[in-house]
């Protein structure tokens, strides 16, 4: 009877064991909570996040949930994150718009519009990245936001300030840095940029009299060690995203969006058919 009661709680530890690693290695399911990706997704439909396509994180999970930012590494994937994937990521700023950090159990699901190395601008509502003429997110949604005649409020969009001025129609040209860019920090750089620099060298960026600081120390440029993501969803007037808070970290991205697993109508509770093992595109 012992070997047996043994036998069986060393199954039930390997089950255990190789359930989490398929959860970190291999796929997570999360629910929508929001109407902010319809028509690709809506509320109470239940994903399958792919993690090997654009490579799963390692991080110390204990630590981060006990609120300590970590580092994370991620493993080789498949291919790199393009533009139209959708995905899921944690919250660039969970506590706070001036403060960037991770927090494990706050989530975003957005459509990449921007990759590292492209100029991106919002020109009448319409997303464009100089020299790209692909589709770029949901083209219904940004006729919508062209069309909108109600104000649009330069203070609801990133970098929140008088002298850029950018809004949910006219928004940039802003440049997504890769790991190895190098920018110069005059006034507007040191405005679009600050919350990015202060995350990679966890120090206080300000800018005085012309001049950049970093911890009191004058700065001139700043070359970055990471990669950045422009986020944005389907339901573009129904969206927090990158157009309100800035730029995504590669690290924070959890993964690539396939399939839809399940749904459920909010109100009714009814099971969806026509959405089970649906593919998200």
């Amino acid at each position: 009877m012992v070997n047996v009661a043994v036998n069986v709680l060393f199954g039930i530890a390997i089950l255990i064991v190789g359930w989490l690693c398929l959860q970190v290695f291999v796929f997570s399911s999360f629910r929508i909570p929001s109407r902010s990706m319809e028509p690709e997704l809506t509320i109470n439909d239940y994903v399958l996040v792919l993690k090997p396509i654009i490579g799963p994180r390692i991080f110390n999970v204990f630590a981060s949930l006990r609120g300590e930012q970590v580092a994370i590494y991620r493993l080789p994937g498949f291919r790199r994150i393009k533009r139209n994937d959708v995905l899921v990521f944690n919250n660039p700023y969970p506590e706070s718009p001036d403060t960037m950090q991770m927090h494990i159990l706050k989530y975003y699901v957005k459509r990449c519009i921007g990759i590292p190395g492209d100029t991106l601008s919002i020109q009448n509502g319409y997303f464009r990245i100089k020299g790209v003429t692909d589709r770029l997110g949901h083209l219904a949604s940004q006729e919508k936001i062209s069309k909108e005649t109600k104000e649009v409020k330069m203070e609801d969009c990133f970098p929140h300030d008088s002298i850029v001025r950018w809004n949910m129609k006219n928004f940039g040209p802003m440049y997504i840095p890769g790991r190895g860019d190098s920018i110069s920090l005059d006034m507007i750089n040191a405005k679009l940029y600050k919350q990015l620099i202060e995350w990679e060298t966890q120090a206080d960026l300000r800018f005085q009299d012309s001049c950049c600081f970093i911890n009191g120390v004058r700065i001139e440029g700043y070359r970055f060690k990471k990669n950045y993501y422009f986020m944005a969803g389907d339901n573009g007037l129904d969206s927090q995203d990158s157009r309100h808070w800035g730029l995504v970290p590669e690290d924070f991205i959890v993964g690539k969006v396939w399939l839809i697993w399940k749904s459920y109508d909010p109100f009714t509770g009814k099971f969806r058919k026509d959405r089970f093992l649906k593919k998200v595109h």
